[in-house]
Parts: structure tokens; sequence; C-alpha cells
């Protein structure tokens, strides 16, 4: 059955019955228009402000050119303007393209030149990164500067001041046809093993996903909305996706105090009086300190979530401590399916703290063995996920796309199973299994343990090639006081993991170094690692 839409343009039944992340916006500022929806160092951006620049930017983007689903490529670090560029990007039914800013700048030039990109939007502060790699990107034609003044031109490529556009005199209501497929954003993977892969995400992805989170996250919309304060970088999923864009879409307030600091993002949670926080563990160990110094009142938080590494048991707990009445979970997931795709729930902080947890509610996880079999609960195989989150697909990659939805079900590349409850056990990535003395080793496992240890302030687990074991399991790990001796800080790792470990998993090699290699948002470069130890 379809109904009879005839005498309607497309445009009148698209903007009445549409899934897009620009409407959601527009809701929330006629809802809460006083409101504010993001707290910028300093500065307050009420939802009607940051939906009068989203629309002004996606009206001048759309009139310098640019067409249905082209990409606009963000060069930019967590700011209001950030979020309002992503949004004009999402009422003008272009792509937004937020680019992972400490990448190399050859491998952003890859990234701009992969992607078609002929407009990108940046900060000022980014301008000599542009001067570098413009003149070999032939197909960028335009550059609009974040808080910059008039400027001809970056590197030889035209130059707007992006304050000039968002500040244009409304000329009515942005209203454009924008599909629920129609892609939202393109999100460059990390590209540790091989070149970046560019993630294309829906509106109907995004926007499931956002709702999603908000509700696994206990926020609500009405009178007593949450406050976020979030450092984690937002051309990244876990910023953007996870944390971000849900908070605005149900009208609550994002807090951005700038690049990490753990006694600013404590004055900001003090003076916010912010309801949920994620942070990294390192991030958490370093809060907790500064707590432990010098006390904040911390008890409106309501949720803490972390993730990217294992957090110890003893920094849990610390953790419990600090933020007296917040639930502490665990989140996961990944750029190819709009993360959180599992989320523990509080009661798994003490039951089941090393695992997952579930899949939230618009996701399918299943188990799945190397023929394409679902396997039952108990069973080790390839995790696997089918629903609304799951991205369109990677862009100009159609081997990568075969292999990623192969049997009718995304294949994330991670080991794990699920146990009677469906709680999901996550064991490594397939990429970083260990193989030593014919035995598998999850690193993930190891990682867990060691970083346990006393002395330890962070470590990551990699697998290095050994003639007797053919993989040996090594510990990289870098030291909580600095004046400890790399002899005496191995022999405590070496102590602790004989305790915890069976024989075969605990480290053959433990190396102290002074810093790990990490991508932007603290998980460690283990292909770098490999790389350097074997040499």
């Amino acid at each position: 059955m379809q109904p009879d839409l005839s005498g309607l343009t497309a445009l009148e039944v698209n903007l009445a019955t549409r899934t897009s992340l620009g409407d959601a916006l527009t809701r929330s500022a006629r809802m809460f228009g006083s409101r504010t929806a993001i707290a910028d160092r300093g500065r307050s951006i009420t939802y009607r402000e940051l939906d009068a620049a989203a629309e002004s930017v996606g009206r001048s983007l759309l009139e310098s050119g640019l067409s249905h689903q082209q990409p606009v490529a963000m060069l930019m670090g967590n700011s209001w303007q950030f979020v309002a560029t992503y949004f004009a990007c999402a009422k003008a039914g272009l792509v937004a393209m937020p680019v992972n800013v400490v990448l190399a700048p050859e491998d952003i030039a890859w990234i701009l030149n992969d992607s078609g990109t002929t407009t990108v939007v940046a900060d000022a502060a980014f301008g000599p990164l542009l001067e570098k790699i413009l003149p070999g990107l032939a197909e960028v034609k335009s550059v609009i500067l974040v808080g910059a003044g008039p400027a001809a031109s970056t590197g030889g490529v035209s130059t707007r001041n992006w304050e000039d556009l968002a500040l244009r005199e409304p000329a009515g209501p942005l209203e454009v046809l924008v599909e629920d497929r129609d892609a939202a954003q393109c999100l460059y993977t990390s590209g540790t093993t091989s070149r970046p892969k560019g993630v294309l995400a829906s509106h109907t992805a995004v926007f499931v996903a956002g709702l999603t989170n908000a509700l696994m996250q206990g926020a609500s919309w009405g009178g007593e909305h949450a406050t976020l304060v979030n450092v984690l970088p937002m051309f990244h999923t876990t910023g953007l996706n996870t944390l971000v864009l849900p908070t605005l879409m149900i009208g609550g307030t994002v807090v951005l105090p700038g690049p990490f600091d753990p006694g600013a993002v404590l004055d900001a949670i003090e003076a916010h009086r912010a309801t949920h926080v994620m942070f990294l563990p390192i991030m958490y160990r370093a809060l907790v300190g500064t707590q432990a110094a010098a006390a904040r009142d911390l008890s409106s938080v309501r949720l803490c979530i972390y993730a990217m590494a294992p957090m110890p048991d003893t920094l849990l707990d610390q953790v419990d401590e600090a933020f007296p009445n917040a639930s502490v979970i665990l989140g996961s997931g990944q750029t190819e399916v709009v993360p959180a795709t599992v989320l523990q729930w509080p009661e798994h902080r003490h039951t089941k703290a090393n695992s997952w947890g579930p899949p939230v509610p618009t996701v399918e996880v299943q188990i799945m063995d190397n023929d394409g079999t679902l396997l039952p609960a108990g069973e080790s195989g390839e995790i696997v996920y089918r629903g609304p989150h799951v991205s369109s697909g990677y862009w100009n990659n159609a081997d990568a796309n075969r292999a990623a939805f192969a049997h009718g079900w995304f294949h994330s590349g991670d080991v794990g199973h699920l146990d009677e409850d469906g709680v999901v056990w996550f064991t490594d990535r397939l990429k970083d299994i260990i193989k030593s003395g014919g035995e598998n080793v999850s690193s993930v496992e190891v990682e867990r343990v060691v970083s346990a240890a006393p002395g330890v302030q962070e470590c990551s687990v990699v697998g290095l090639p050994d003639e007797r074991w053919g993989e040996a399991v090594c510990a990289v790990v870098v030291a909580a006081d600095a004046t400890t001796a790399p002899a005496e800080l191995e022999a405590q790792v070496i102590a602790h993991a004989k305790q915890h470990l069976a024989g075969f998993k605990v480290p053959k090699r433990v190396i102290v170094v002074d810093e790990l290699p990490k991508t932007a948002t603290g998980k460690a470069r283990k292909h770098e690692l490999r790389a350097g130890l074997s040499r």
C-alpha cells in the first residue's frame, strides 16, 4: 500500500516526514531557544544562536556552488563553531567531514584528495597546515577560516571568514531535500594498518544512535536537562556521536573547557553542575589525583563513562569515591556502527565489570565463525552487528564493503562472546590476538592485569616475533614514578602478572617507555609499537 501524493512536491513530503539531523537542532531551538546549548571556554551560545548560525552557514555553503551530498572538510578543534558547521551541513544536505587534525599533513592531504573535497572549513590556527598542503590539492577551491581576519587566499585558494557567513541576516528557514538515508557525515578511520577508510553514516544512523545514547545515558527532554562536560575530540565518533549530538538533540548543555587539564575540568564540572562526563582511563587517574589534592563538589554528576582502554578495579573504586552520586560504566563501539553499540548497565559495574555490557536496544549483536555461522552463548568468534546504527559503507572502497557486509551482518574485526544474559564480552581485536606457544592470548586481558600492577601508570601489550614461542607476550609500560628503575618495575609487573594470569599469558618481556604512541582518542598505536620493537 502506498499513499496518493499527487499534487504535492517532493520537498513538501520530505519536509513533513524525514529524519534529519538539521531538523533535530531546529526542534531543540524552538523548545529551548534561550537555554545555553554550548558553553565554550567562557562564552555561552544559546540554542537560538546555534541554530541561526547553522542556518546561515548552510545557506552560504549552497550559495557557493556546493551541491547535494558533496563533502565539507572540517579541520577544527572543539568549539561551538564546529557544532554549528556540522549542523549547517546537515541542514543543507551536504556531508560533514570532520578530519583528525593530529594526523600527519600528508595523511590529511590524502583524505581531502580521496574524498573529493572542494571546500574546507578550518580554524585559523590550521592556516599554516593548509598553506603546506593546498598547493597539491587541485580540487579544493574554497577555504572558510574560523577566527581569522579578512584574507585574500590561503595556499593559493580563495578564503572567506566564517563569522561573516554565520552572522548574515536570516532569509527564512533553509529548506532543501534531505533523504533519511543521505549521508550526514564521513569520518575517516585512524588507518592503523593501511590507508584510512571514509565511513559514511546516514541521517537515520546518526539520528537513531543519538536518541538511543540519550536514552541509555538517562538524559531527559525537559526542565532538568543534561549537562555534559566534554574534552574528547569531536572529529572522532565518540565525542561527536556518543556525547555531543545526543546531548543537543534532547535540549541539554555541552560544556567545552578546552584541552584536557584535570584542574580546569573539575572546575568546569563544579561550576556548571555537570550531570554527565566521559573520560579515558588515564584522564580519570589524573582527575582523582587532582580531586584528592583539592576537592571540588562533584555531587551533580550522575553518569561517568569510560572507554578506549581497560580500567583497573583500584582506579574504578577511586572514581566511585570521587563521583559519589554517579554510575560508572564502560561504553564501546566503532566508527562503522555509530556508537555506543553496547553499554554496561549500572549494575554491571560490580557484577560484570570486565564486560562490554549488553547491546543497546537499536542494535543487534551476534557472534559469527569464519564460515558465517552464528554461534551460541559462550562460544567465541567475531562480533557482528545489525541495525540502523550501521554505516552505509566505506567511501570509494568496494573491496572493504564486500568484506564488511558479508553474510548480511557488519563485521567488526573484534573477537568476543555473548554470555547467557546477552552481555558482550570482548576478547581482542582479531589483528591483536597474540599466538604464543600454540595458545591464543588476549592482549586486552593482559593489559587489564598489567595496568593494575604496582608502579604502572599505563600499558599496552603486543606480540613480538620469537623463535621459541612464535610470538612472545610483551608488555610496554609507562611508570607512575619516572624515578623507578626499569628493572625494578619489570620485576613488579612480572610478579603481579604471575599472581593473576596463566603462565603462558605472563609477559615474556616488559619494556619501560616514557610514553605510548596514541591516536587522538587515547588508543595505543600497537602497529607502531610492534614495528619499533621488532627492529
